[in-house]
């Protein structure tokens, strides 16, 4: 029997990054994945949807090229031949895990494992077994589903099918909008297709910042894009030319139809399969069990990403699999702290946050003054055409960061430096201390925290 140090169920973002992290802790490390390298998020998720997202934001860019002195006119799109440059990206950066992989030195099974003890894996295309003193379960999710709606993959799609579809339908409506939903509404609707979206809660992004939520509901509303908030007893069906939707709004049953139905109601974790009840690993609520290193109920089994539970996101998996990895090798790894992990959304504007909304500190009782600037206030904003969206702070009776909400062209790469500041336990005198270059659209981080404490100079 081949016997491991370390050994890693599932080949995305948490996996893959987990097992170079061992490896470069000496353990002898492999890695099973029957799929491609990265996972859905590189396959089929994250990377390839952020290049369909590129497309669709280029299309706005030429609708404003006017306003710069250029006479540019958008003589047609293709939705084949964005799919196809998405698909093409995302398997470039497939091929340099597979690299990383080898420069780690770490084997890459390509077979399904399940635990068939606490320290063996079976695999299931050979048989045979493999075994190793740590374990890290790293399977990721699948789409949840509900009664009334579920995917049958040809009409009633979800996310991966969404993003390798070249061929656009006329209309389409999207039940569900988080993160997945609200960006394939933004790529659909540049490409021309007419959007219809479905949301239970009474916002948009309902996990953000009430103010997000509508700075997104005002931008996607001069797109074009139809929004149904605050509905019930939403039930999708598949017909022979497409789909149905029924929903109750404001208290009357309609119905509609539509080419096609993105159905984008949450994740549950790919606990079946994998041998979890044979060595009596807890899941509750369709996650497995961990604690802040991602040890299970069995203390060298993990647990990392998408499988051990929110927030379903590539970076904290990723994160989550090095703790994991430094732990089992006799390291202390810092945990993560949750309010401390960004969420990003990348629409145009885009949306980035941490941290807690300002409903949520309300709520606790949580005292907090807020700070918030608009980017048309933001000199390098109007020079750029990039007025839409704010800066958004939340801070605490000692200037410290208790939350922080970005929505803007370049949110989600403006959300790093609070992120930095808040797990360093920052207070606001040292980022009004740090000198930062002008003209930025950065330059109101600080300045919002100013204003949240009574101290802004430019608003």
């Amino acid at each position: 029997m081949e016997k491991y140090d370390c050994l890693v169920l599932g080949g995305g973002p948490g996996g893959y990054v987990a097992a170079i992290r061992a490896s470069q802790l000496g353990l002898k490390t492999a890695l099973v994945e029957e799929d491609k390298l990265g996972g859905v998020c590189l396959n089929r998720g994250c990377i390839p949807t952020k290049a369909l997202l590129k497309s669709a934001h280029a299309v706005h860019e030429i609708e404003g090229f006017k306003d710069l002195g250029l006479d540019v006119s958008l003589t047609g799109t293709s939705g084949k031949r964005a799919v196809e440059r998405a698909m093409g990206v995302a398997k470039k950066i497939s091929g340099g895990v597979s690299f990383l992989m080898k420069k780690n030195k770490i084997t890459v099974i390509r077979d399904r494992g399940s635990l068939v003890s606490t320290s063996a894996v079976r695999l299931k295309r050979t048989g045979r077994e493999v075994e190793s003193s740590h374990i890290i379960l790293a399977t990721g999710a699948s789409y949840r589903s509900f009664p009334g709606l579920c995917h049958d993959g040809k009409n009633l799609i979800g996310a991966w099918e969404a993003v390798s579809m070249a061929q656009l339908p006329k209309t389409i409506g999207i039940v569900g909008a988080g993160a997945i939903g609200v960006e394939f509404a933004y790529f659909w609707n540049a490409f021309g297709v007419a959007v219809h979206i479905f949301e239970l809660q009474d916002h948009l992004l309902p996990l953000e910042d009430e103010d997000s939520s509508r700075e997104i509901e005002k931008a996607y509303k001069a797109y074009g894009i139809k929004m149904s908030l605050g509905i019930q007893n939403v039930k999708a069906r598949g017909t022979s030319n497409g789909g149905s939707l029924s929903a109750t709004i404001g208290g009357k049953k309609r119905n509609f139809s539509f080419d096609k139905i993105l159905i984008a109601v949450g994740m549950v974790g790919n606990t079946g399969g994998i041998g979890l009840e044979s060595v009596g690993i807890k899941v509750e609520k369709g996650f497995i069990v961990a604690n802040a290193m991602g040890q299970t109920n069995i203390p060298h089994i993990y647990a990392i990403g998408d499988v051990a539970g929110p927030p379903l996101l590539a970076h904290a998996a990723s994160h989550e699999g090095v703790i994991a990895a430094e732990h089992m090798a006799g390291h202390s790894p810092s945990p993560i702290d949750p309010l401390n992990i960004p969420a990003c959304t990348y629409c145009q504007p885009q949306v980035a946050s941490l941290g807690y909304t300002q409903r949520a500190l309300e709520e606790k009782g949580i005292p907090h003054k807020a700070g918030k600037i608009p980017f048309s206030a933001n000199g390098k904003a109007l020079a750029s055409c990039e007025t839409p969206g704010f800066v958004k702070v939340l801070v605490g009776e000692h200037g410290e960061l208790l939350g922080a909400h970005i929505v803007g062209t370049l949110a989600t790469e403006l959300i790093h430096e609070y992120a930095l500041f808040k797990t360093m336990e920052g207070v606001d005198d040292e980022m009004w201390s740090t000198v930062h270059p002008h003209p930025t659209l950065g330059e109101f981080l600080p300045e919002a925290m100013g204003l949240a404490r009574g101290r802004a100079l430019n608003y």
